[in-house]
């Protein structure tokens, strides 16, 4: 059932696409598809189909790799790929955010999913890491605020199991 739902997701997706021909497309035209093509996928993301909104932003990529929304749908796989327990993978997605996209307003946001990520896999030292990079680099984002919430909890927590140790 799943299957069939992202094989006629993409199937749809497609022929939205392929109304316009891309060899002669004017600019717009493209951007117009590209969006529609986002919109669509993110409207599975919100139904929490995330089989089928990893494999719409996956699509997205190779379709429109070198649209203005690339770097939004390269972060939305890694949020799937993070919702549906994926960490290594999700890992690999953030930081391709990271690594492709310098300039993306999404960096914030990567930075601060991959110390969340970080934390799921246990590794508490590279997730403090991550926080302490989105506070330094992004410190008038909601990320920021978000990261030093996480940061004073730790901190907190260590200073409690310190005290119960002595």
């Amino acid at each position: 059932m799943l299957m069939t739902r992202i094989i006629i997701g993409i199937f749809i997706s497609l022929l939205s696409i392929s109304s316009v021909d891309v060899s002669v497309a004017a600019p717009s035209q493209m951007h117009d598809t590209s969006r529609r093509l986002y919109n669509r996928v993110m409207e599975e993301f919100k139904q929490r189909d995330y089989e089928a909104a990893l494999a719409g932003f996956r699509l997205f990529i190779e379709l429109h790799g070198q649209s203005s929304l690339a770097a939004n749908a390269q972060y939305w796989i890694g949020e799937c790929q993070f919702r549906m327990r994926r960490y290594a993978d999700a890992l690999d997605s953030f930081y391709n955010v990271l690594m492709n996209y310098p300039l993306s307003p999404k960096l914030p946001a990567s930075t601060l999913k991959l110390a969340q990520t970080y934390t799921k896999l246990g590794d508490h030292e590279k997730a403090r890491t991550m926080f302490s990079r989105v506070v330094e680099q992004f410190p008038d984002t909601s990320e920021a605020d978000a990261a030093r919430k996480v940061i004073k909890s730790t901190a907190e927590t260590n200073d409690q199991d310190s005290t119960q140790s002595e």
